[in-house]
C-alpha cells in the first residue's frame, strides 16, 4: 500500500462544503483509504485576479490503485461536483491534485508526480506540513517543512480557518 498526498481547493459557492465533499467522495473511493486531512486555509488566488479567495487544504490517502487510476477518479469526482474547466488558474468548485504518489516520479501526458508547482506555493505547503512535515520531495530531496521555510512570509495571504 502506497501513501499518496492531494491538494484540495475550492472558491465557488459553499468552498469549505466542497472540500468536505470531495474528501467524503475520494474516501468512497475503491482502493482509496484516508489516512489524515490537514485544516481547512483561506488563501489568496494566484495567476488570475478578481476571483473570490479560495479554501485550500491537502489530504494523505493509503492506496491500493495506481497514480493514473488515481488522477481518473479525481477528475471524475471534480466532473460529478460541476468542475468546469475554462480558464487557467481561474475559478473551480473544486481542484484536485495529487501532488505525491509514494516516491514515484512521474512524468506522463496525464500527469505530473510530485506536482510541478507545489513546492512554490503556501497553499499547498502549509496544509501539507500539517500532516506531513518529514515527508520528503522525491525531485528536490527536502522535507515539506524545509520547502516552507524556504518561501518568502505569506503577508496575510493565507488564513488558518476556524473548526
Amino acid at each position: 500500500m502506497k501513501k499518496a498526498y492531494i491538494g484540495i481547493g475550492s472558491n465557488l459557492g459553499d468552498k469549505r462544503g466542497n472540500c468536505l465533499r470531495a474528501v467524503q467522495m475520494i474516501a468512497e473511493t475503491q482502493g482509496c483509504k484516508p489516512y489524515r486531512c490537514s485544516g481547512w486555509y483561506l488563501t489568496r488566488p494566484v495567476g488570475v485576479e478578481g476571483q473570490e479567495w479560495y479554501v485550500n487544504g491537502a489530504l494523505s490517502l493509503e492506496v491500493e490503485i495506481s497514480a493514473e487510476e488515481l488522477i481518473d477518479h479525481l477528475l471524475l469526482i471534480e466532473k460529478q461536483m460541476g468542475r468546469i474547466r475554462t480558464t487557467r488558474w481561474g475559478p473551480r468548485i473544486i481542484d484536485l491534485d495529487i501532488l505525491l504518489f509514494g516516491n514515484e516520479i512521474i512524468n506522463s501526458q496525464k500527469l505530473i508526480v510530485p506536482h510541478p508547482l507545489m513546492h512554490l506555493r503556501h497553499f499547498v505547503l502549509v496544509p501539507l506540513a500539517e500532516i506531513a512535515p518529514h515527508l520528503v520531495h522525491p525531485v528536490l530531496g527536502m522535507s515539506v517543512e524545509k520547502l516552507l521555510d524556504n518561501l518568502p512570509s505569506t503577508n496575510g495571504d493565507l488564513i488558518r480557518l476556524k473548526e
